[in-house]
């Protein structure tokens, strides 16, 4: 509070202003005068900053000897003259002229003195200042604060009145200068923060800016030497041990623990981020960085450093619970189909991938489904129609209905000829009555719905199975009715006359992995080899190399752009690769390695047959010798060898692809969406041989059609 403008300044106001001093001074001892004296403590490069310290002005005031200051002169008058009348006054007037009149910051005048604040001259009125500084509180007024019921009070109070000593009185000056001295000693414990209010003018009107008395204002508050050393100083110092601490965990050398001399592990810190050598320098014990923004860059590179591992920590807890799901959801999948169907070997143990037709990148599969619908499934699977042909369709999963979405050409309109996806059926989850299948390892199983029925074959049929009865269940509180026979009978669609009825599917005991099927009628028959015993589950050891990928593969898991293997050809079950062990190197390297090999094989042979061959030649023996070399030596040369052949036109089938395939395991080709390449043969158990650019290897034959 700024009381130097009053018409007449009082002892009251001497004393606002005493205080106010003090403030100043611990500003100018934490900002200006400590902070330059620590640079040259610590030795850094520094050119001083010169500012007022009025800590002269307060001498003034409250020294007690040699001089001694106005404070000590006015008690010193209260004592000899007891506080009264004008005479009291005037003598502390002519008292002040000669112990303090020859003080820089000090002038009189007839009716008083003029001291020089650090905000400036300001004129105090001698009149009443012995009568206020005496303000003697008699003992018995103060025996009856003490005797209050209340605590606050009682503490406001604190003398202690049985003291035998009869000291003097203690004056207003005196109580405070002690009380300013106390929350100075206070105040210098802590780390105090500034707010300067600057007043713009007189009228107390908003737009109204008084230039003289707001630049003024920021002299005496000392602002202006303040942001001088702010700029040519330093905004961020630590001592070595802490900088250390606080940042070590920038680089592997600091951390835990930097093995060396603190300086050094410093200025390692410092030199990994890259920070300019302008923008710190090293003191005795301190690190002294100058701009803001370089110390913003040490707390985001730690920042960084922080949330990377706490995404490590937090992927691999979520690895950890996913990989527990999952697991989780093999186990239920495998209860459902536990001692009622056996299993195949090559799918028992794979991973579940759900959405198997990449449903983020179809839109037009998902303009089907309504808007945010999440897919828990997706999958090309086969139906079979009244008349048992087979027909592809995807069939789609959600939370509320199972989409089986075709292709359809267009006969009319302007897309005339193009093949558009076409929805075929939509079923809600809750309409369904039960889901029938068999007990051999085949893939087939039977939709019952209200309307009528639907047959479909799908390699990841249990993943399937498992998930729609999780979603039967939350919809309709209960469990869905599988049913287990090798004899089913659904009910096909009506249409027209003489449409509708029911078909028969046999499953038959064959000799191979492969699926067989032979329609007759209205049966079919279904015929495939012994698979797993029904009350085979997956293996937890098998679960673990799927993961961790340090062991060689036993079966083909699941891949990521949707393919889970199904059952190999027959010819080529006996045909098997194996990984070194302690390398593992890329399936690209190890095809490399194979033809390399091959290539030094079968190039020493033809070595030696191009070297002597004569002694396999038919003897010269007779006329018939001559004659066999008389017409040897009458052959034509042969054509010359630079002239290359033609490369000869691929015979057989061909496919274009669907999609996009990548090959997971040595013997698998890989391909592209659109790409046309030669069909080998073509496999019931829908693993097919295909030949792409000069190599032959297996693909599944959902992901391509015969052309």
């Amino acid at each position: 509070m700024d009381l130097r403008f009053f018409r007449k300044n009082g002892f009251e106001q001497f004393c606002i202003n005493f205080v106010n001093e003090k403030l100043q001074q611990i500003f100018i001892e934490l900002t200006l005068k400590a902070e330059q004296e620590e640079y040259v403590q610590e030795g850094i490069k520094w050119k001083p900053i010169e500012y007022f310290n009025n800590k002269i002005v307060c001498d003034l005031i409250e020294n007690k000897l040699n001089p001694p200051g106005i404070m000590s002169v006015l008690d010193d008058v209260c004592a000899t003259m007891h506080a009264k009348g004008e005479g009291a006054d005037m003598t502390l007037l002519q008292k002040l002229q000669a112990a303090v009149g020859t003080h820089e910051h000090f002038n009189n005048w007839n009716s008083g003195f003029v001291i020089h604040h650090y905000a400036g001259k300001v004129s105090y009125d001698i009149n009443g200042f012995c009568e206020r500084n005496r303000d003697v509180l008699f003992n018995d007024l103060i025996e009856l604060m003490q005797s209050s019921e209340y605590d606050f009070i009682r503490s406001l109070f604190p003398e202690n009145l049985n003291t035998d000593k009869k000291s003097r009185p203690t004056t207003a000056s005196s109580k405070i200068k002690r009380q300013a001295n106390e929350l100075v000693s206070t105040l210098m414990k802590c780390t105090p923060h500034y707010i300067r209010c600057i007043k713009p003018n007189e009228t107390k009107r908003p737009k109204d800016w008084e230039e003289s008395r707001a630049k003024h204002q920021v002299e005496y508050l000392g602002l202006r030497e303040n942001i001088r050393v702010r700029r040519a100083g330093f905004a961020y110092r630590r001592i070595f041990p802490k900088f250390l601490q606080r940042y070590a965990i920038l680089t592997a050398e600091t951390w835990p623990h930097w093995r060396g001399a603190e300086q050094q592990g410093v200025l390692h810190l410092l030199q990994s981020v890259n920070m300019d050598s302008d923008q710190y320098q090293m003191g005795r014990c301190k690190v002294f960085i100058k701009n803001p923004e370089s110390l913003f860059l040490l707390e985001e590179m730690r920042e960084r450093k922080f949330d990377t591992f706490a995404r490590t920590i937090q992927k691999a807890w979520r690895k950890y619970i996913a990989r527990k799901k999952y697991e989780q959801m093999r186990e239920d999948a495998s209860d459902i189909l536990y001692n009622f169907k056996e299993r195949r070997s090559h799918s028992i143990n794979r991973n579940f991938v759900g959405d198997y037709l990449g449903m983020e990148e179809k839109p037009e599969l998902r303009q089907f489904l309504t808007k945010r619908e999440r897919v828990d499934f997706a999958d090309s699977v086969n139906k079979f129609d009244r008349r048992f042909k087979t027909i592809k369709r995807d069939l789609i999963l959600t939370p509320k209905s199972i989409y089986l979405i075709g292709r359809e050409k267009v006969k009319k309109g302007p897309e005339k000829g193009q093949i558009k996806e076409v929805l075929k059926r939509k079923l809600d989850i809750g309409s369904i009555r039960s889901v029938s299948l068999s007990t051999r390892q085949d893939d087939f199983f039977i939709l019952h719905d209200t309307e009528y029925d639907s047959l479909l074959e799908s390699t990841f049929k249990t993943e399937f199975l498992s998930l729609l009865c999780k979603r039967y269940e939350e919809q309709t509180k209960s469990k869905l009715s599988l049913s287990f026979s090798d004899r089913l009978e659904f009910h096909v669609k009506k249409e027209g006359w003489g449409g509708g009825g029911t078909r028969v599917v046999v499953f038959q005991r064959g000799q191979t992995d492969a699926v067989q099927i032979k329609p007759g009628g209205k049966t079919l028959s279904v015929s495939v080899g012994d698979g797993l015993p029904k009350t085979s589950k997956p293996t937890r050891k098998n679960m673990q190399q799927g993961h961790g990928g340090k062991t060689p593969k036993q079966h083909r898991g699941g891949h990521q752009n949707g393919a889970v293997p199904r059952s190999t050809p027959q010819p080529q079950r006996d045909t098997t690769y194996s990984l070194p062990m302690r390398q593992n190197p890329p399936p690209s390297e190890a095809l490399a390695k194979l033809g390399s090999q091959k290539n030094r094989k079968g190039s020493r042979p033809a070595q030696n047959q191009s070297a002597n061959l004569d002694f396999l030649n038919v003897p010269d023996q007779g006329m018939s010798g001559m004659q066999r070399k008389r017409s040897i030596s009458q052959r034509p040369p042969p054509a010359p060898s630079s002239r290359t052949r033609p490369q000869p036109r691929p015979q057989g089938p061909r496919c274009r692809a669907l999609y996009q395939y990548v090959g997971q395991d040595v013997d698998e080709i890989s391909f592209d969406a659109n790409e046309i390449f030669d069909l080998v043969k073509e496999d019931p158990s829908g693993w097919w041989r295909g030949r792409i650019n000069g190599r032959e290897g297996l693909f599944p034959g959902n992901y391509v059609e015969k052309i």
